[in-house]
């Protein structure tokens, strides 16, 4: 696993889970040619995405968590196969190494509901299903949390029953913003999901860094224009990149197969970057 401690807070990013989605659909209208150098991709035209959950210290005491990675044995045999899963969950390992149980996180940010973020946060006992988290207080925007409950013709697929009634007494949703714990920030954006948002994180008084979940997945993702033909709102995500993507900034990612974090100059250049460990 690995650590990154900025200022007084340290990430961990957890073993939640590997997929592996259609490049075209990751990068939308953007052509091959030109993503393809910026980001791996296999011969089945799929680009390998991390679900892998941050786990977050450094705040009052708290235990952390951004997403929940893809679960275990939530996918049938189908699913696993159309969403290139070569790797499910191993949260219960990856907290034993940090000294911790499932029981021992108390907040859990959710930037959205889709189902590679969702799966981890319940799991089958006794063919039933139950709470991962079941001490956890779970955050994510109120259209989110309404439309999880409610999905249209197209969400359907993404927003499952499984993923959130076994944890509906668990999560507290907002409106614009929120902050769990001093410091710690979740911003409704919109964009990937009507209901999509990003996490920010005050490190000290002058610096801010920051997680933006689905509209910007990996670090290819940082043009504005280069946006997901998943997204359900693509506009809004565009204007939103404008907004939040600053240069001289820490971003970090949940799905990035190559960087764990990166900062940019004004001209969109890597400035700093922190790798992903290669896997034992």
């Amino acid at each position: 696993m690995d650590h990154w401690k900025i200022g007084e807070i340290t990430l961990t990013w957890l073993d939640g889970g590997v997929t592996h989605m259609d490049g075209g659909a990751m990068f939308g209208v953007v052509p091959k040619p030109l993503w393809e150098k910026k980001y791996p991709v296999n011969e089945r035209n799929q680009i390998e995405l991390r679900t892998e959950p941050i786990l977050i210290k450094g705040f009052e005491g708290k235990n952390i968590l951004i997403e929940s990675g893809i679960g275990a044995g939530k996918l049938s045999d189908k699913q696993r196969r159309n969403y290139g899963v070569s790797e499910e969950s191993s949260i219960i390992k990856s907290l034993e190494k940090e000294g911790l149980t499932t029981s021992d996180i108390d907040i859990i940010l959710m930037t959205h509901m889709h189902f590679d973020h969702a799966c981890g946060l319940s799991e089958w006992k006794d063919e039933k299903l139950v709470p991962v988290f079941e001490n956890a207080v779970i955050y994510t925007s109120e259209i989110e949390w309404s439309e999880l409950k409610n999905p249209n013709i197209r969400s359907q697929n993404t927003y499952w029953r499984e993923n959130w009634e076994p944890i509906e007494h668990q999560v507290k949703t907002f409106k614009d913003e929120i902050e769990p714990l001093s410091g710690i920030k979740m911003i409704h954006t919109g964009g990937h999901s009507d209901g999509h948002s990003i996490v920010e994180i005050h490190i000290s008084a002058e610096e801010k860094i920051y997680h933006l979940g689905d509209i910007m997945p990996t670090h290819a993702h940082n043009n504005p224009l280069w946006v997901l033909a998943y997204d359900d709102y693509p506009m809004t995500s565009i204007f939103e990149k404008q907004k939040w993507i600053k240069p001289d900034t820490w971003f970090f990612f949940y799905h990035d197969c190559i960087y764990r974090a990166v900062k940019w100059d004004k001209n969109g250049q890597l400035l700093e970057r922190i790798p992903r460990s290669p896997k034992m």
